[in-house]
């Protein structure tokens, strides 16, 4: 009797091994990594930030950078070793056979080329058509088929024209031009809201599902591995530790590093941040905040955009405020308006007793003592010629604050760093610790308001666990308030104790965070909590304010 055949599947990485030189010496990327999928299939690559994920993806693509040693082990795609092919074998691999959606949807698009042009370049070079202006058309329509309105205008716009959302979805774009059989998609909803990432994850699940295509997810969120993958591969210091179904190895984990991985992913059902004390007094008031912008227009006239449109709220001494809404909502604009970098068209901002709209210049600049930022871009954030104790001590110079060398060692100490780091650079600490960094800078002068500006969303789970744990710390030794703006709705219950939801400009919803987030009242706010993977499916998927 015959033996049924198995079908091979269609990715097989093998006791793939990179390492990558360096000054200190050869430090080892990926030690034996082994991963399938199979046509049809996807499967979440997940794990910390350096567990060797993204360089597992760039050596299925054949694109890891110069001063890598040559990879050992294999990675066959159908059956063909792609390790060692040629540099003009693998350009044919790639973008015809091999699709690839890279993290930063901005830095990955030529800033001075249009979108359609970038299409259609990926349909020259492959040759799937003949000519310009056919390429020009296909490329439209895959723009459409990526689910950009009005594709033939979108084709027309400059990457900076459009939203982190639009961009990535000319990626799509473009990783599907020359139908692959696989796609890579590499973190590729990390820095968008909840309700596009949804419908990215949809058009990914489904072009994917209806051209066969397998799709490896390289992700650190636990909730999309969970929602959106059949299969889960865990790495840790470059091996693969564990691999299941989905559901077995996120619902009932084996490995210890994996139930770690569950342990710090934040949830919409975790207890929310205490509150603060019921007498505590207000210490920011805003009232009735409306900033307009006006910009030119190319063609003549001026384009108006109301970002922030009369927004109030209070938060109290020790209170902690979460804001929340999708990409061009106004939060930003507001966390801006807020630390006094603009000023308001309308409205007023008291904080402690002090209208910051109308203080002259002078005052202003002793007040920001009482409300200092922590940005999303740690790395951004700080001067990479300071050491992390120049960088801490900065305000305090600027402030003529006596004893630096003593405030700086206690800063270090209050978030958890150790005192050899100050003599460390930014370039030389983990994403974690930079923004500890900024933590300990923006704590300098003792300030009363902590306006926070996505400070986790770049980070993994674990380092994001620490952060929000140590954020929630400092919040009760020191009485700090938060305003914490995030489109991570788990975080924001994990780190505030209420919340205002923003679109459009405005606060169409705001409250305890157990209340709004357990029976939000505003389709908005339903539709975000429905967005959330994982999270409650409270609308439909078409439902609108």
């Amino acid at each position: 009797m015959n033996e049924p055949t198995v079908s091979p599947p269609l990715l097989a990485v093998r006791d793939l091994r990179v390492s990558y030189r360096t000054r200190a010496g050869t430090v080892p990327a990926v030690r034996g990594a082994s991963l399938t999928v199979a046509a049809g299939e996807t499967v979440a690559l997940v794990g910390e930030s350096g567990s060797g994920k993204s360089s597992v993806g760039l050596a299925v693509l054949g694109l890891l950078p110069d001063g890598t040693e040559p990879v050992s082990g294999s990675v066959e795609l159908d059956g063909r070793n792609l390790v060692g092919l040629p540099e003009r074998a693998l350009r044919g691999v790639r973008g015809r056979e091999i699709g690839f959606v890279p993290q930063d949807p901005k830095a990955s698009l030529n800033p001075v080329q249009r979108v359609g042009a970038q299409v259609a370049e990926v349909l020259r070079i492959h040759g799937l058509e003949r000519g310009r202006a056919a390429a020009a058309r296909r490329a439209r329509e895959l723009l459409g088929e990526a689910g950009l309105p009005e594709p033939d205008r979108v084709a027309e716009r400059f990457p900076h024209e459009l939203s982190g959302g639009m961009c990535q979805r000319v990626l799509i774009a473009i990783a599907l031009a020359g139908r692959p059989r696989l796609l890579i998609a590499d973190e590729p909803t990390s820095a968008l809201d909840v309700t596009v990432q949804r419908h990215l994850l949809d058009h990914l699940a489904d072009v994917t599902r209806r051209a066969g295509t397998g799709l490896l997810l390289i992700t650190h969120d636990l909730a999309v591995a969970t929602e959106r993958a059949e299969r889960v591969a865990v790495m840790s210091d470059g091996r693969v530790v564990e691999t299941g179904p989905s559901a077995d190895v996120i619902g009932a984990p084996s490995h210890p590093y994996t139930r770690e991985l569950v342990a710090a992913a934040p949830s919409l059902t975790a207890p929310p941040a205490t509150p603060a004390a019921p007498d505590a007094e207000p210490l920011l008031t805003v009232e009735n905040v409306r900033r307009v912008f006006r910009t030119r227009l190319p063609q003549g006239g001026r384009q108006v955009t109301t970002a922030v449109d009369g927004v109030s709220f209070t938060l109290p001494r020790g209170g902690s405020l979460g804001v929340v809404g999708e990409s061009g909502s106004g939060k930003s604009t507001l966390a801006q308006l807020l630390l006094r970098l603009d000023r308001p068209d309308a409205g007023r901002i008291v904080l402690d007793g002090v209208d910051l709209t109308s203080v002259p210049a002078g005052r202003l600049r002793r007040l920001r003592r009482h409300v200092q930022p922590v940005f999303q871009d740690s790395y951004g954030s700080l001067d990479h010629t300071f050491t992390v104790a120049e960088a801490i001590a900065e305000p305090l110079r600027a402030f003529g604050v006596p004893g630096r060398a003593r405030r700086v060692a206690d800063l270090l100490d209050l978030v958890r760093l150790p005192a050899a780091a100050g003599a460390r650079r930014p370039t030389e600490l983990s994403g974690g610790q930079r923004q500890r960094v900024c933590i300990a800078r923006a704590l300098a002068l003792t300030p009363r308001l902590l306006v926070l500006d996505e400070p986790v969303s770049a980070l993994d789970v674990s380092v994001q666990a620490r952060i929000l744990t140590l954020l929630a710390e400092l919040r009760e030794e020191l009485g700090l308030a938060y305003v914490f703006i995030s489109h991570d709705l788990a975080v924001v219950r994990q780190v505030c104790d209420r919340v205002l939801v923003m679109r459009r400009g405005r606060a169409v919803e705001q409250g305890a965070v157990a209340d709004v987030f357990s029976g939000p009242r505003h389709p908005y706010t339903q539709e975000l909590l429905a967005a959330v993977p994982g999270g409650p499916r409270t609308v439909s998927e078409g439902a609108s304010p």
